[in-house]
């Protein structure tokens, strides 16, 4: 299952983010890469500021910190059909597609709640249907480039982790221990 999560961590997803925005300004659609960064990075902030307030004040048991790898992968695997399809109806199944499969991933190996991946999930999807929603018309580029691109990014990435949930919990207790709603708890 590691094998299969490790696609959707934020060492292989954010340069990939970033390499498909840089990719879709050099072809000349900058309404694109800025749909594509507005919806992934809207995921990815949402996502951080959740999982802050859940580990510093959240339920505990039921909720402790929302899936972050669910949301990633849902809102890039989502938004690449968005900015790269001609069809971006099919930019929410896949997304929710992507969205069930890392979150089985995560479930499998007990690091989330199905709480915790259903919400991940929907954020993830919300940020895929945002991508979609702001994209605009698509002019006539060479995607293929770009796929290619994303393709050699997630292949020369996979395995590669970024420890982003240890230093997230640890900034998060250092800010519960200032926040009168968090020391009730």
């Amino acid at each position: 299952m590691n094998y299969f999560t490790d696609f959707a961590d934020q060492a292989v997803l954010l340069p990939l983010a970033l390499i498909v925005a840089a990719s879709l300004g050099l072809a000349g659609w900058w309404r694109g890469a800025g749909a594509w960064l507005l919806g992934v990075g809207t995921t990815l902030v949402l996502m951080l500021l959740l999982k802050l307030a859940f580990i510093a004040c959240g339920p505990g048991d039921i909720l402790r910190s929302p899936s972050g790898h669910t949301a990633a992968a849902a809102v890039v695997c989502g938004g690449l059909v968005a900015v790269l399809a001609r069809q971006r109806y099919w930019a929410l199944p896949v997304s929710f597609v992507a969205a069930v499969l890392i979150g089985g991933s995560r479930l499998a190996l007990g690091v989330h709640t199905p709480l915790e991946v259903l919400l991940g999930g929907a954020v993830g999807i919300a940020g895929a249907a945002l991508t979609a929603f702001v994209v605009g018309p698509m002019p006539d580029f060479r995607r293929n480039r770009i796929v290619l691109a994303a393709i050699v990014t997630v292949v020369v990435l996979h395995g590669v982790r970024m420890p982003a949930e240890a230093h997230i919990r640890d900034f998060a207790q250092r800010v519960a221990l200032y926040l009168p709603a968090c020391s009730a708890r």
